[in-house]
């Protein structure tokens, strides 16, 4: 399959290949930024057993939280898309926004008037040095993608995204799609 030149907002979409990766095995990473000295992206697929408010009780809140990747798990990470309600957020592309003022959203939680379509935690993120991103690239581990869903990516159904992506790039990739997450229970 044909990649195109990952940047900023992009999708990464992990190949069969990764299966002993734990992190990034049926992975899909939105690229937050990528630059020449390298990438941070958060795993969207991948949700753990914890809610927001087993991380921070004073937020009555079920919010989900996803693995967002190896790296600083021990941080609680955000995106969202309601900038006119988070101040300093940044802009990742297509209505898609990082961060920005925590005790904001922790006010918006406690009055309701943030839902979990608006935004998505994760603990941790997934980060590429200076040239790592595109040797990983070349060795054919991920296939980037235009994110075709713009904000509605927050939304997104994690259960069935890597198959859905599987089916729609069609040919080989239909056959893994069904395949078990780990080869060893085939």
């Amino acid at each position: 399959m044909v990649t195109i030149k990952p940047k900023k907002g992009d999708l990464l979409i992990a190949e069969p290949a990764i299966i002993g990766d734990v992190s990034f095995n049926r992975s899909i990473v939105l690229l937050a930024d990528h630059t020449e000295d390298g990438s941070i992206g958060f795993i969207l697929n991948k949700p753990l057993e914890y809610t927001v408010q087993d991380l921070i009780p004073e937020l009555e809140a079920t919010f989900k939280v996803y693995n967002g990747g190896p790296v600083e798990q021990d941080n609680l990470y955000f995106i969202h898309k309601v900038p006119d309600l988070i101040p300093n957020s940044i802009e990742i592309s297509l209505g898609i926004f990082w961060g920005g003022d925590f005790s904001k959203v922790a006010e918006l939680i406690k009055n309701e008037s943030l839902q979990e379509t608006d935004i998505r935690f994760f603990l941790g993120y997934s980060g590429w040095d200076k040239s790592q991103l595109e040797n990983e690239l070349k060795a054919s581990s991920w296939v980037v993608t235009e994110n075709v869903y713009k904000k509605e990516i927050i939304e997104k159904d994690y259960e069935s995204f890597w198959k859905e992506k599987m089916l729609e790039f069609g040919g080989e990739y239909s056959i893994w799609s069904n395949a078990p997450e780990n080869p060893s229970y085939n």
